[in-house]
Parts: C-alpha cells; structure tokens; sequence
C-alpha cells in the first residue's frame, strides 16, 4: 500500500495538477465535452488508462461533464498512485 500524502505534499501537487481541486481526502477534476457521446469516450479511455494501473477513480457523468474523483480508499487518503493517474489522465485531454 502506497503512503498518505500530507497536507504540505498535497499543496504543491495541486500547483502542478492545475485543473485539479482538493476533495475531502482526494482530488478531483470536472472536464466537459461538446455531447453525451464525446463524454463516455472520455470515460471509456479513462477506464482502459485505470485498468492498466490497477488503480480506479470514482466517476460522475452528466450528460456532457465528467467528474473523476481520485483517493486511495485502501489508504484512506492520497497517494502516489492517485497523483500517477491524474497525471496519466491529464495527458488524455492536454
């Protein structure tokens, strides 16, 4: 199991994850596409990029906004592998 990050890490990885927001004991980021059918494309390219690391986010669709949620719900917090996928994720839609 990964290890928590702490208050102070979590400060400057969201310097760097930009579009990211601190949520509770995680992170999450809001992307919205032109229709339904571009969102869930999205989704299932997130899904194929979480399957790969073994690592899911928790995922809001409506209609043409997608919400994904990162924490390790293992760890009960964030870890490395929440800030891996981000950035595995930040580099689907950048």
């Amino acid at each position: 199991m990964s290890d928590i990050i702490s208050a102070e890490q979590m400060e400057e990885t969201l310097k760097k994850l930009q579009e990211w927001e601190g949520e509770g004991k995680g992170i999450e980021r809001w992307f919205e596409f032109e229709d339904f059918a571009e969102a869930m494309e999205f989704v299932n390219t997130v899904a194929e990029v979480a399957e790969e690391a073994d690592h899911h986010p928790d995922i809001d669709i409506r209609w043409n906004k997608v919400r994904l949620s990162l924490v390790t719900h293992s760890a009960d917090g964030l870890t490395e592998l929440d800030i891996e996928l981000a950035q595995r994720i930040d580099r689907l839609v950048d």
